[in-house]
């Protein structure tokens, strides 16, 4: 879904593109409008964008986000995000795409439109960027699983800074970094098809402390005893490494190709930036009033984020900030997206452990009492949301070890994450911030 080649020059970066959407129940795309960004008397990158005449004019249209770029014929005008509108940036690459994109670019500085125009065809949610109004047709070419030996090989070359394989050309490096999503953080993936569906093949690093794939799909598969709404996961081997295969839940097999689901996160529906400069916004209590407000389903979704607030406070996720969380559309309705990205850590403090979020009275603090402390905003009374954290602490602490173990996890491996799960400070009450 874009109009540029893979190879870059040393042209100036080009001030505006079109956008592409493939509207819900279809699989090929068209020009939704027309996206500029350029720097203003000041420096101040602006950006701006309208829907195009014709696109407005369809029964069918959407609007691609559900909280700033309404349906309407309007010009819309941000010097936020460095002037990219937060669900252009979402179907952006994230760190690990631009790693990739700056490997192999053919000019010393790249602007904000050249990593949306360069990332992959196959992004996440619905959009694409081009600079022909009208789109291209889709490639549908995607890695099969049988490949993964080889990208991991190209991976672990790019993380180290050496030199690349002999065999690795550029159309194999455009595949390393198929999935150009903002949502899913710095480790290398691609996306390859399996069993009649997409999935994203995350790749274990050298560096890693533990067999990440092994804990990641365990964490999914516990969070999913405890009632959560998560993606599909399994493990396959390649080269003697592990992958962790996610399914896709913005893609839908149809006969002539995949629909694509509408996605932004949830630093687009708070507003707000990435950056630790922005955390005054990171807040589950902010999020679940966006969800209310964006989503068809209020009730379900505000129930849904608070399992997944208490789920990530009891397996001592401290990653689990805006970019790894999402909103899905896969007709008119939003929603909250299955879980994804849940992985435990071990700090040192056996008391104190924060989330990246706010949760409650006393900020970010990962403990009982303050995840129920604000329960009334996520549509629940008080003995309810109590008796949902109480259910799903004992399911997580009784049950995370023979669900790891079942789930290929080693054991020495549990030996180094068994201080994440309902670690000893849950239950103490936290000082009010």
């Amino acid at each position: 879904m874009r109009a540029t080649g893979w190879t870059m020059t040393s042209s100036p970066s080009p001030s505006e593109c079109y956008v592409y959407i493939v509207l819900p129940g279809t699989v090929e795309p068209v020009t939704a409008g027309r996206f500029q960004l350029q720097s203003d008397r000041h420096g101040v990158q602006v950006g701006r964008f309208v829907y195009g005449r014709s696109y407005l004019e369809r029964l069918d249209a959407v609007a691609l986000d559900p909280v700033e770029l309404r349906l309407t014929p309007r010009t819309y005008e941000t010097v936020a995000l460095n002037g990219v509108f937060g669900a252009l940036r979402d179907a952006g690459p994230d760190y690990w795409g631009r790693r990739v994109i700056e490997k192999h670019a053919g000019k010393a500085q790249l602007g904000e439109l050249d990593y949306l125009l360069q990332s992959a065809d196959d992004r996440a949610g619905a959009l694409g960027f081009g600079l022909n109004r009208e789109p291209p047709a889709p490639r549908r070419i995607f890695n099969q699983t049988v490949a993964l030996e080889k990208l991991q090989r190209i991976a672990d070359a790019l993380i180290a800074e050496e030199d690349l394989p002999d065999d690795a050309a550029n159309v194999q490096i455009q595949e390393l970094m198929l999935l150009g999503t903002s949502m899913g953080g710095a480790r290398p993936k691609v996306v390859v098809e399996d069993d009649g569906a997409l999935w994203i093949a995350k790749l274990n690093r050298k560096d890693d402390r533990w067999n990440n794939a092994r804990v990641e799909h365990a964490m999914l598969v516990i969070a999913r005893s405890c009632g959560l709404n998560v993606a599909d996961s399994k493990i396959v081997t390649a080269g003697g490494r592990d992958v962790l295969m996610v399914r896709r839940f913005d893609r839908e097999k149809m006969e002539h190709g995949y629909a694509r689901a509408r996605m932004v996160s949830a630093l687009t529906l708070l507003r707000t930036e990435d950056s630790h400069r922005s955390r005054e916004r990171w807040s589950y209590l902010l999020l679940v009033e966006q969800l209310r407000r964006a989503c068809a389903e209020p009730v379900k979704n505000a129930h849904e984020l608070f399992r997944r607030m208490c789920f990530n406070a009891l397996i001592s996720n401290t990653d689990d900030h805006p970019r790894n969380h999402a909103v899905i559309a896969r007709d008119q309705d939003w929603n909250l997206s299955p879980a994804y990205d849940l992985t435990p850590s071990t700090p040192i403090s056996l008391e104190r452990r924060d989330l990246a979020l706010v949760a409650g009275d006393a900020g970010r603090s990962a403990t009982a009492a303050n995840l129920a402390s604000q329960s009334a905003r996520f549509l629940l009374d008080s003995d309810r949301a109590e008796a949902i954290i109480h259910e799903m602490e004992e399911r997580v602490r009784t049950s995370w070890y023979a669900i790891a173990r079942n789930e290929g996890v080693s054991e020495r491996d549990c030996e180094l994450i068994q201080g994440a799960f309902a670690y000893p400070g849950f239950r103490m009450l936290p000082e009010s911030n």
